[in-house]
């Protein structure tokens, strides 16, 4: 089960890279993140865990499986029976960037989670869309 979000930034893909990968300043700018932290030292790479906080959910442990500098990376999380993956890519266009973050449940027991959590899902990535987009398009 899979849940998708894709919003036009009016921005450069630098621009929204740098805001996306400054994973502990979420909160500023999604309410759908309370808190988020970086678990390493260092900057973000594959092997790298990251605490987050969310409303409505426990706090859970991510870990980036893929990453790619400056177009996006992918984090999982796993529980008994469910595996959550989360994507968050970045592509350029001609009016600036586009970007995508998108969550699948697997394993078990996650089409079942995935489902009774849909309306939260769907919630949320719009609300991480939206606010990357609000946060990469203003002034600095």
């Amino acid at each position: 089960m899979t849940f998708s979000e894709t919003v036009d930034i009016r921005a450069t893909p630098e621009r929204v890279w740098a805001v996306m990968s400054r994973i502990e300043r979420w909160p500023e700018w999604t309410p759908s993140v309370r808190r988020i932290e970086h678990l390493d030292r260092g900057p973000l790479a594959v092997g790298s865990r990251a605490r987050i906080r969310q409303p409505k959910l426990p706090p859970v442990t991510w870990r980036i499986t893929s990453f790619e500098n400056g177009r996006g990376f992918t984090w999982v999380t796993r529980s008994p029976g469910v595996s959550v993956t989360a994507h968050h890519v970045i592509e350029a266009t001609p009016d600036g960037a586009r970007a995508t973050v998108s969550i699948q449940f697997e394993g078990l027991l996650g089409p079942l989670w995935g489902w009774l959590t849909r309306r939260l899902n769907e919630r949320y990535l719009g609300l991480e869309a939206t606010g990357l987009k609000r946060r990469s398009e203003e002034k600095s």
